[in-house]
């Protein structure tokens, strides 16, 4: 039985995904599988695919790249099943696996919410016919581990967490959205860590995704497959009512109307135009120094420093100190703080800024004047930036682009610096921010210490320091 089959039946799949709306998934997997189409769905798989020919075998990966509300989740859960079950017998995949070997068929989601739906699309789906229900031998926070010996797992998407395992599949669910402080492209990390795990299987790596910015593993993907005749990689794209005609088209055309670059991407499956990169990999590593992570207090520097302060939960309260030399901008240290009191933070800071002989910070308007009074408290003076966070980033751009900085090595402030985004609005105005689900508590640290540097060697030049 294969997988069109699989999702048609009604003692399978079929009361989840048999339905006239869901052609254009049919038409993507009949072409991902290699099966027989008759002039109709060939039709609509070659105008989601670029208009290429289908593929003569079942392709090594498939990256499907559609607007919201696409029913890219419930897909992506529903080739996880088949690939578990039916699929993981129908090409021989559990033959390849030496005797106590168990197989995996994996999703990762871009955070827990996510993953949360996930696995209840695919508890819901095993559960929902007595012949797949049979097959769950123990469902619990490890996966679904089913009576062919093959575990479903669903979990978030990290790089570190995939290896060491043997996988029937894997599946990115909105891949072009992954997210990790300790990386610049986790995309791309993780499709590296998990093509080994599935040589042995000669496993199936899919990619659902609503589209994003011109960046990043799945616009690769499609720079280089989209409209290519090749029978390893299939890429599609479509916008919301190709995967999801039940979408209500007053809906799309309010957003559109709105914000169409938004809406060409989130409904329309298109990769936006008007999100680019504010600085290069290349420029921020050039800027990075070897070590150490942080410069001690030198008497013959005069220091500064930025604060970003935070009231707590998922953004850090970041502080920069630094100097200047020849006109660069040594960041000696930085610091970043998640989880605390705001008290307790300021308390630690203000040690600090004392250890390099500062008696004054600035900072951005962040929750009136608690940051003034609070550094008040400990002989600090709290100056409030006259730039916002966007001028900030504006303003720091020459000295990053023509080496007038000196970063510390934080892989943490690598990555924010790489991920921040420069967006275009309808007016031409131009923000700076970090992408969705980031973000840029250092990167902003290190903005504001660069812009205090440039007003003060304007107070210099000018004989008032």
């Amino acid at each position: 039985m294969n997988i069109i089959e699989a999702f048609t039946d009604p003692n399978l799949m079929g009361g989840s995904f048999y339905h006239d709306t869901r052609e254009a998934w049919r038409a993507v997997l009949s072409g991902a599988f290699a099966l027989p189409m008759d002039k109709d769905r060939e039709r609509v798989f070659k105008r989601l695919s670029g208009e290429r020919r289908p593929p003569h075998k079942r392709v090594r990966e498939l990256w499907a790249i559609a607007g919201r509300r696409g029913d890219k989740t419930h897909t992506a859960a529903g080739i996880a099943v088949y690939m578990a079950t039916i699929g993981a017998e129908l090409d021989g995949t559990l033959e390849r696996l030496s005797p106590g070997e168990w197989g995996a068929v994996l999703l990762l989601a871009v955070d827990r919410h996510q993953a949360k739906v996930a696995m209840q699309y695919i508890t819901g789906l095993l559960e929902a016919t007595p012949i797949l229900k049979n097959m769950i031998i123990r469902n619990n926070a490890d996966g679904i581990l089913l009576e062919n010996g093959v575990n479903i797992e669903v979990a978030t998407n990290s790089h570190r967490s995939v290896r060491g395992r043997t996988l029937l599949a894997a599946i990115l669910d909105e891949v072009a959205f992954y997210r990790d402080e300790a990386s610049a492209t986790p995309d791309i990390e993780l499709y590296r860590a998990l093509t080994p795990s599935l040589l042995t299987t000669g496993g199936l790596l899919v990619g659902i995704s609503s589209p994003y910015a011109r960046r990043g593993l799945l616009y690769d993907k499609w720079r280089k497959h989209y409209g290519k005749n090749h029978d390893d990689v299939l890429v599609v794209q479509g916008a919301t009512a190709d995967f999801n005609p039940t979408i209500d088209a007053d809906i799309i055309n309010r957003a559109i109307e709105d914000d169409p670059e938004s809406a060409k991407a989130e409904y329309g499956g298109q990769f936006r135009d008007d999100v680019e990169q504010f600085l290069t990999r290349e420029v921020v590593e050039s800027l990075t120094r070897p070590g150490p992570t942080e410069y001690q207090f030198d008497r013959q520097h005069r220091y500064f420093a930025f604060t970003d302060p935070s009231g707590g939960g998922p953004d850090e309260f970041t502080l920069a100190v630094g100097h200047l030399e020849n006109d660069m901008v040594i960041v000696d240290c930085l610091r970043g703080i998640r989880k605390q009191s705001p008290q307790v933070v300021v308390s630690e800071f203000a040690e600090l800024l004392k250890s390099y002989f500062i008696n004054e910070v600035i900072g951005d308007r962040y929750a009136g004047s608690w940051p003034a009074d609070e550094f008040y408290k400990h002989g600090i003076r709290y100056l409030t930036a006259e730039d916002p966070k966007n001028s900030l980033y504006t303003n720091s751009l020459a000295a990053f682009n023509s080496g007038a900085v000196e970063l510390p090595p934080d892989r943490v402030l690598t990555t924010q610096l790489i991920n921040l985004e420069r967006r275009t609005a309808r007016g031409g105005r131009d923000s700076i921010d970090h992408p969705r689900g980031g973000h840029d508590d250092r990167a902003n640290a290190v903005a504001g210490l660069i812009a205090s540097a440039g007003k003060r060697r304007k107070r210099k030049i000018a004989g008032a320091w």
